[in-house]
């Protein structure tokens, strides 16, 4: 249990670590967007000075009196206007005609479509600058963020959304990788173990046999079959752990009834099992009778440990078009909101005694063997579980 709250905290932490860091970026990003801003904001003031001066300097470029110090402010008046090759910059007149723009890209039949637009998203970005050019005659300058301001804006959710995409792969690899380790302890452990049953079931046949000739009460000997043949159909559920196992369609509620009549011989009198289905019912589904069965008495087991061995397990079969629901209810401590996001994890378990593979087992079998579904439809703490099958017919 440690293990899996450990884990669930390093994929929290890896996700705060994540979002920090698009946080940082974001308000670093922010800081520079409005510091670049502010100097495209100089930029085009000193553009307009620009503009201006050029202005003057021509009202007086034909006077003789024009000094060899005018022309070359004049040079560097132009020099300064031509600068300016990524903000975007709309001059209109007095009238509301424009008067000329830098740095948008339109075809000549769709000038004035392409400026008023532009000239919309220009008032919204920032006051314009007066260029007075004297005797009343005063042009507005328009202007909005450059090109590289805007692709530095999207810079940090750009790296935010990469990040997330790499967590995500990240998360998915470790995600099959560790499927795949478990798959293999699985049915190494599973084969292994079908493989040591085998040495002592042998061994116990032969013991009934011999004892079937000696004066041996026959219920001893009957009860000695029964547990040695209940062995075999262990060794035989191990053994197919790991390996497709065949499904056969044979009636449900046979096995049910069956897993339900093994239980009753060894639980409490104190235990009783309501069953909320017809028992001579037949509903034809496609089941490895041996491992469905084993699902059953896992999950019926541990109903009788969270009771105490006493009260109540319930049984309902819906049957529908396509699928086949099974619910089994116990009136237990019922599973906490936590655990229950792990209770199928293999090596979880809140028993201080226990592997923690039954409930993995059971996922196992019902949902990749079976190809259905097994999930808790509802807990409450003090009251009991249901966990439901759903199986496709």
């Amino acid at each position: 249990m440690d293990i899996y709250l450990k884990r669930r905290r390093g994929k929290i932490l890896l996700l705060l670590v994540a979002v920090l860091i698009g946080v940082a970026s974001m308000m670093y990003t922010n800081w520079l967007t409005k510091k670049m801003a502010n100097e495209e904001r100089v930029k085009v003031e000193i553009w307009a000075e620009a503009i201006k001066g050029i202005n003057d300097a021509a009202i007086n470029i034909n006077t003789p009196e024009l000094s060899q110090l005018q022309t070359r402010y004049l040079q560097f008046l132009n020099m300064v206007s031509e600068k300016n090759t990524t903000i975007p910059i709309i001059i209109v007149n007095p009238d509301g005609t424009f008067n000329a723009d830098r740095n948008i890209a339109y075809k000549d039949e769709r000038k004035d479509e392409v400026l008023k637009r532009e000239l919309e998203k220009m008032q919204d970005y920032a006051e314009p600058i007066k260029i007075d050019l004297g005797d009343g005659f005063e042009l507005m300058l328009y202007y909005r963020e450059s090109s590289i301001l805007r692709n530095l804006q999207l810079y940090p959710i750009v790296q935010l959304i990469v990040i997330v995409i790499f967590i995500i792969v990240a998360y998915f690899a470790f995600l099959a990788t560790n499927r795949a380790e478990q798959n293999q302890v699985w049915v190494g452990m599973s084969k292994e173990t079908a493989h040591q049953l085998g040495t002592p079931i042998s061994s116990l046949m032969a013991w009934i046999e011999l004892l079937k000739l000696k004066d041996v009460d026959p219920t001893l000997i009957k009860e000695l079959e029964q547990d040695t043949a209940r062995l075999e159909r262990i060794t035989e559920r191990f053994s197919k752990i790991g390996s497709k196992p065949e499904l056969l369609r044979i009636n449900l509620i046979e096995s049910l009834n069956s897993s339900v009549a093994y239980l009753k011989r060894r639980s409490s009198e104190k235990v009783i099992f309501d069953l909320k289905y017809d028992s001579n019912a037949y509903i034809e589904t496609p089941l490895n009778g041996a491992l469905f069965s084993w699902v059953i008495e896992n999950i019926c087991k541990n109903a009788i440990d969270a009771m105490g061995n006493n009260g109540t397990i319930t049984i309902d079969v819906k049957d529908k078009d396509n699928q086949v629901c099974i619910d089994l209810t116990d009136t237990g401590c019922g599973i906490s909101k936590t655990h229950q996001k792990s209770i199928f994890h293999p090596g979880f378990s809140t028993k201080k005694r226990g592997w923690g593979l039954g409930l993995s087992l059971a996922k196992r079998i019902i949902e990749i063997y079976h190809s259905g579904k097994i999930f808790i439809k509802w807990s409450e703490i003090g009251k009991g579980t249901t966990f439901r099958i759903i199986l496709n017919k």
